[in-house]
């Protein structure tokens, strides 16, 4: 006998380990209710069991554990037992004879058990798996690929070989499940023709997965993410997955949701609506530490007066976190301090243990953008300061960071020196000189980008003063030397970028413009808001002006009834300022069914986004009455102005000063009024009536504010306005929209309109008294020169 084993081994191997008992052991595993009886059944045949055997007491395990509560616990005891040791050892030697979805599913388990990345085990089912990668199936190559996350080789050649199988055979590939996992494990490696190839191969998939599979929609908007692209169509699609399966969505699932809109920068009113109702719903579920953290996190900024006296009112805010604050991880103490700001919440108790703790992180802590959520974090604590080691610390790390870590430290910082005179030590010197360098530094990146997309990826979320003041004409000059980049996936974000910043630049501006004219069948209609945006805030007409506006309203026309009510009223106002007024639009809008609908959106936005909201439309009825009167649009907005315009007369210093100045240039206080309110309700600084000499008009003592008298033939009325830096662009003095429509539209009031620019008032010319009376006597009564206006 051992003669014969010796000649044939590999008939005695396979003789030995597929005995009469396999079906009934299998059978026996997938019948067992608990992990004690898959170690029994181990323990009993582990001389006899196959590779089949192995990999289903794996299955079996993994199964039971999924099924508890406490998986910590779980997880240490049952990679602890004996019986588990020897399952391993059973893998190790059976792997070579696995099929290839046992071979990788034994390995998912493994790491789920937290067998770690250098453990023989693991990385002989790696080796192994690499060996057989050709071979793999689309499902079990996307398995290995999150087990290769899990050990996180995102940059690893072998990830880089699993996104070249994928490429090579994208065409042929059906499944959507297993390709969306693929999407966002392959994301980091992959180029934009790559990834514009994997969102076309989504949308044609995507009708073939059941509308109950919210995991490969959540994967979608991940990888969407990922790479930065906010694809309408897709995210639409998406969302309604969403959407018809909200009352299955948990408190994570949710709560991840929020956070890849977020990033994404994309907005559907229904799902916020319906998100906010469902993680009300789970308040009571603020006794459990994970579960505080998601919620408070994910409801806080969606929260209404009534969430958050609800939140903030309960006690047990503090005790829970107090308890269970060494447990977070750096993100989520940013997340909370954020939030707790966001609410109101008091505890000098908490907030100085919250200050310890960020501290002893900050410590340890090596990798800049967790350095820098960890600061930003301790900047909007009560009274903030960062003391030297901090600031060396910060120092350390600047050349490693991109502009959004820079962004982060500055906004930090000077969050700091605003209150650190309290402090009587060096410090704040010293933070100064760290405001020098990040400087220094974001410049630097800037200077040496040479991708626009790499570039977009971090300026897009940037904002606050330190960039605005430091950094933004070096980013435009930047994105001006990459704008040839500009296509028709960047193309709304940069738009935004620009109107945000209020920085006009024509090259970019034009070829914005040219861009959409070439491009437009691929630019969303959801994109056309943003596109246009920086045309009508900064009041800039390109070479192409009738063709560029002409084209973004014709493809909007067949999309109208898709596009979310608030963003049709924020189009309308936007279209308004650069006198376009698409008839359809005005027809979408000025409905009563569309209007009824945009009020019960209105009762569930917070309060600056509803008064926000309701300005704009009454913007757009304004306009639309004043220069469209054709389309006999009625003017609705009285109640709501004279609420809005209550206090309209008070001045402040400026004004009261060159109030006093009128009056002695136009003859006393009885020739001139001040805070004048025009039918439509525009509010003029200052209004004067000059008779056909040009010799002023007293007002009698019935002067009330509301202007429309009638006045005497040949008489003229006279609307003053001192235009601060809000009228003009950040980068020259050219009006801007809303100012120039208001000039337009008092002048079809019958007003002349004479405009005063900052600049100019405040210039060393007009730095005298005497300077600036001259100034509004020459404004006012000059011949030729007091029409003169400030583009």
């Amino acid at each position: 006998m051992l003669r014969l084993r010796a000649i044939c081994p590999f008939s005695w191997r396979m003789f030995q380990f597929r005995p009469f008992s396999f079906e009934p052991l299998i059978s026996q595993m997938t019948k067992s209710t608990d992990e004690e009886q898959i170690f029994d059944l181990i323990e009993k045949n582990k001389a006899i069991l196959t590779e089949e055997q192995v990999g289903c007491a794996f299955s079996m395990l993994w199964q039971f554990q999924r099924q508890k509560i406490s998986l910590l616990k779980n997880v240490e005891y049952i990679r602890e037992h004996p019986q588990f040791l020897t399952l391993q050892d059973l893998a190790t030697t059976k792997m070579e004879f696995m099929n290839d979805t046992t071979l990788v599913n034994v390995l998912y388990i493994t790491q789920q058990f937290g067998i770690k990345a250098h453990d023989p085990l693991i990385e002989a089912l790696v080796t192994e798996a690499w060996r057989r990668l050709e071979r793999f199936d689309i499902s079990v190559l996307s398995k290995f690929s999150s087990c290769l996350v899990d050990q996180h080789l995102y940059f690893s050649p072998l990830m880089g070989e699993i996104a070249d199988i994928v490429n090579r055979n994208l065409e042929s590939i059906q499944d959507l499940r297993s390709l969306s996992v693929l999407m966002v494990n392959i994301s980091s490696l992959i180029s934009q023709r790559f990834q514009e190839q994997l969102v076309n191969k989504t949308e044609l998939l995507f009708d073939t997965i059941d509308p109950s599979q919210v995991n490969t929609a959540r994967r979608i908007v991940q990888f969407l993410r990922n790479i930065k692209y906010s694809y309408y169509p897709l995210l639409e699609r998406c969302n309604q997955v969403f959407l018809s399966n909200m009352n299955h969505l948990d408190l994570d699932f949710i709560s991840k949701i929020l956070s890849l809109y977020h990033s994404l920068q994309f907005y559907n009113f229904q799902f916020f609506l319906m998100a906010k109702k469902r993680l009300t719903e789970m308040i009571p579920l603020f006794d459990h530490p994970a579960n505080f953290v998601k919620l408070l996190v994910a409801l806080g900024p969606l929260a209404g007066p009534q969430e958050k006296d609800r939140m903030s009112g309960m006690k047990q805010i503090a005790s829970i976190l107090c308890k269970h604050l060494d447990n977070y991880k750096p993100v989520e103490l940013l997340r909370i301090t954020q939030t707790l700001i966001f609410l109101h919440f008091q505890s000098k108790d908490f907030f100085v243990k919250l200050r310890e703790l960020l501290i002893s992180y900050l410590k340890v802590s090596v990798v800049p953008s967790e350095i820098a959520l960890l600061v930003c974090a301790l900047s909007m604590l009560p009274s903030p300061h960062l003391d030297e080691a901090r600031i060396s610390q910060i120092e350390a790390v600047l050349p490693q960071c991109d502009l959004s870590d820079l962004n982060d430290f500055a906004t930090s910082v000077l969050r700091c020196i605003q209150y650190d005179h309290t402090y009587l030590d060096s410090t704040p010197g010293k933070q100064l000189k760290l405001l020098q360098k990040l400087d220094y530094h974001g410049r630097q990146r800037l200077q040496k980008c040479n991708d626009l997309n790499l570039l977009w990826k971090e300026v897009k979320s940037l904002k606050g003063d330190w960039f605005a003041h430091s950094l933004l004409e070096e980013t435009v000059v930047t994105l001006q030397r990459l704008m040839d980049e500009i296509n028709y996936m960047n193309i709304a974000g940069i738009a935004s970028f620009i109107s945000r910043s209020n920085y006009l630049s024509t090259s970019l501006l034009d070829r914005i413009a040219s861009v959409v004219v070439q491009q437009i069948e691929k630019i969303h209609p959801f994109a056309i808001l943003g596109v246009i945006l920086p045309f009508c805030a900064l009041n800039y007409d390109p070479p192409q002006r009738d063709e560029f506006f002409g084209t973004c309203i014709q493809h909007l026309n067949s999309h109208l009834s898709k596009l979310d009510p608030i963003m049709l009223v924020f189009l309308g106002s936007s279209l308004a300022t650069i006198e376009y007024f698409p008839e359809n639009l005005l027809k979408a809008i000025f409905n009563i069914k569309f209007l009824a609908k945009l009020d019960s959106q209105l009762e569930l936005l917070c309060s600056s986004l509803n008064m926000k909201v309701q300005f704009r439309l009454m913007e757009l009825n304004r306009a639309v009455c004043l220069e469209c009167p054709e389309y006999q649009i009625p003017w609705f907005h009285e109640r709501f102005c004279q609420q809005y315009n209550k206090d309209t007369g008070s001045m402040n210093g400026a004004q009261q000063q060159i109030y006093k100045m009128l009056a002695e240039v136009l003859g006393g206080i009885n020739f001139v009024k001040a805070s004048v309110l025009t039918p439509y309700y525009y509010t003029i600084g200052f209004e004067c009536i000059l008779d056909k000499r040009k010799n002023p008009l007293p007002y009698g003592k019935s002067n009330t504010q509301i202007a429309g008298s009638r006045l005497p033939p040949g008489a003229e009325k006279i609307a003053l306005e001192f235009l601060d830096s809000r009228a003009f662009c950040r980068n020259t003095p050219h009006l801007k929209g809303k100012s120039a429509m208001k000039k337009r539209h008092l002048e079809i009031l019958g007003y002349h309109v004479i405009q005063i620019p900052h600049f100019e008032w405040n210039s060393m010319a007009l730095s005298t008294k005497g300077a600036r009376m001259d100034y509004l006597r020459e404004r006012i009564f000059g011949a030729g020169k007091s029409d003169r206006c400030f583009y």
